[in-house]
């Protein structure tokens, strides 16, 4: 009997999760796995791009978790620098092409994976495409940025954008010596937080010397005689710019999915099924940031680029593809970050999410410190927790704070998967010792006051 043969688009976390764990449950003499992979780098940790740039990663390899030669030796046929450019459904086959020779051709499959990834918001304005104009997504990208810094005659570098990759990139931008000037179009830097707790983001980055600008949109990238870049221009004013990064975000790589009738979410992901396979296909399946899941929170899809779920994700399909069995429920949105020393985190809703889908609610604020105030290196923590009125089940908690603040929201996370109240949560059984926390751990005491707040509401 001939091996069935698996077709896996992208060769990053989800598309090589899924071949990795599908070889393990399947010799290649019941499963030949083909791979294909645009760039030149595969299974490594763009989230970790930032701190290398900064210097904080030694080097580029530090990122790779696997590299092709050691997928090869795993009898996974991966084929670099090779896209795939189409997706015939019914024929069961999948066109690509060979990025060095431009060759092209057609390979069949039996089960098919798509892990085409995300691809960085990249707005049409003039001098977009100048040289020091950089995105940050990839391997290449980041080696091009340090290129670029090399060659860069002054020390000023123009952010655009304040979320996740804007602030990383602020903080890496500062540790390489550049003055850093962050052009942010929202109210407050870190738009997946509430606007009050992205303030004190904002006092912080401005306390660490990094000049943020909200409300200000990019209208264009002015170059200088050299062609390279010179000034960022807003609606407003002008900043000189020897470097540019944009950190504005991603969205879903689906294009190829739909272009081959396969059904795309509103947020532009390609929608799946608790197996990960892609609605209304049995032998086709899909994972990573090109795909939206179930929010556990709010009850809708959504996007998320992280590489926890690709992983996730890539596990169980390839446990699905290799004949056992394993579903993925959904996220309650967790993420954490820093800026230097400031530590970030939120998880669940914001306030405008739990408005957006019908549920009202109160909130508490509460200022702490992540350890015993007593103790040397204690410092400020800032937790905001979002329960539902009435039934005061958890909704969301942000936190902003010094080291040893973000990873509390694990706390958060588990509680809201497990659909906890805020009165529940008050009786958790943390763990204490003055290096570590205070007699009372901040998430209790924002979980306390929460649900003071729930009763005050009343009905």
């Amino acid at each position: 009997m001939a091996a069935e043969r698996l077709v896996v688009i992208g060769g990053d976390a989800a598309g090589m999760s899924a071949a990795s764990q599908a070889r393990r449950l399947k010799g290649p003499d019941e499963l030949e796995i083909v791979a294909f992979e645009r760039s030149s780098f595969t299974s490594y940790s763009a989230c970790g791009i930032p701190y290398w740039v900064s210097g904080d990663v030694a080097g580029r390899d530090d990122l790779i978790a696997r590299t092709p030669e050691e997928h090869r030796e795993r009898d996974i046929d991966l084929r670099m620098r090779t896209e795939a450019t189409e997706i015939d459904v019914a024929g069961q086959r999948v066109r690509a092409v060979d990025r060095e020779s431009g060759e092209a051709y057609w390979t069949g499959f039996d089960k098919l994976v798509i892990a085409t990834g995300a691809r960085p918001v990249r707005p049409e304005l003039p001098g977009i495409d100048a040289p020091g104009v950089h995105g940050v997504q990839t391997l290449g990208d980041g080696q091009a940025l340090l290129d670029s810094l090399d060659r860069a005659t002054g020390r000023r570098a123009v952010v655009v954008g304040a979320g996740y990759i804007g602030v990383e990139m602020a903080e890496a931008m500062l540790k390489r010596g550049f003055e850093v000037t962050v052009l942010n179009r929202g109210k407050q830097p870190m738009a997946t937080l509430d606007p009050d707790m992205g303030e004190l983001v904002h006092e912080a980055m401005d306390g660490l010397g990094i000049t943020t600008v909200n409300g200000a949109s990019v209208t264009k990238i002015l170059t200088g005689p050299d062609g390279r870049v010179s000034e960022v221009a807003t609606e407003e004013r002008t900043y000189p710019a020897d470097v540019v990064v944009l950190g504005i975000g991603v969205e879903p790589e689906a294009g190829l999915a739909r272009e081959a009738g396969l059904t795309v979410g509103a947020h532009g992901g390609i929608l799946t099924d608790l197996a990960m396979r892609a609605v209304g296909h049995e032998n086709i399946w899909a994972g990573g940031d090109c795909v939206e899941v179930l929010d556990l929170v709010a009850g809708r899809p959504r996007h998320i680029a992280l590489g926890t779920h690709a992983n996730k994700h890539g596990q169980v399909i390839g446990s699905n593809v290799g004949g056992g069995y394993g579903t993925f429920p959904g996220v309650v949105g967790t993420a954490v970050s820093k800026v230097c020393d400031l530590e970030i985190a939120r998880t669940g809703l914001r306030e405008k999410d739990a408005r957006a889908v019908g549920l009202r609610y109160v909130t508490a604020t509460i200022e702490s410190t992540q350890r015993a105030g007593y103790y040397p290196g204690a410092e400020p923590m800032t937790v905001k927790m979002i329960a539902e009125l009435r039934t005061g089940r958890l909704l969301g908690v942000q936190i902003v704070g010094r080291e040893g603040s973000a990873k509390r929201v694990d706390v958060a996370a588990v509680a809201l998967t497990a659909g906890m109240t805020v009165e529940q949560m008050t009786a958790l059984d943390l763990g204490y010792a003055p290096p570590f926390s205070p007699v009372w751990d901040p998430v209790l005491v924002a979980a306390r006051k929460t649900v003071a707040a729930v009763r005050g509401a009343g009905s």
